[in-house]
């Protein structure tokens, strides 16, 4: 299992700031909620160690939020180290790139906001990785995955 931050920084590896492609802190936040949820889903196992937070703005990964806060709410910059990941890790992060880095980051927060995850977590606490598994598999079973 990955720390959240090397999952974290292969999502901003994805990010092409020189077209304008660029990843905040808040809308860095909702992919790896969704790369977790999806992960959980699929593999039946997390991702990363790290808790995901129920905050005011969504799910949050507060040492993630943490070591990017110094960006506020403009772009982060994209590491140079290479990150070292499975194919499957890859792969999953990828895909969650694919759907979801389209969406800015306050559309992703509004869509979070009405996510079982979030909705049933009172704020500031954990969201459980049952519930995130549970919400997860019905999206991979719309998809026919």
């Amino acid at each position: 299992m990955k720390k959240a931050i090397v999952i974290a920084n292969a999502i901003l590896k994805l990010s092409e700031p020189e077209i304008g492609d660029v990843v905040t802190n808040l809308k860095l936040q909702k992919l790896l909620y969704y790369t977790q949820g999806f992960y959980l889903a699929i593999y039946n196992k997390p991702l990363f160690k790290e808790d995901i937070l129920a905050w005011e703005h969504g799910p949050v990964v507060r040492e993630v939020y943490k070591e990017f806060s110094s960006f506020g709410a403009e772009s982060i910059k994209v590491p140079e180290e290479n990150i070292e990941l499975t194919k499957r890790e890859r792969e999953l992060i990828a895909s969650v790139w694919k759907v979801y880095s389209q969406f800015s980051a306050w559309k992703l927060r509004d869509m979070t906001h009405n996510e079982k995850p979030w909705v049933e977590t009172k704020k500031n606490e954990i969201i459980s990785h049952d519930l995130l598994k549970s919400f997860f598999k019905t999206l991979v079973a719309k998809n026919g995955n």
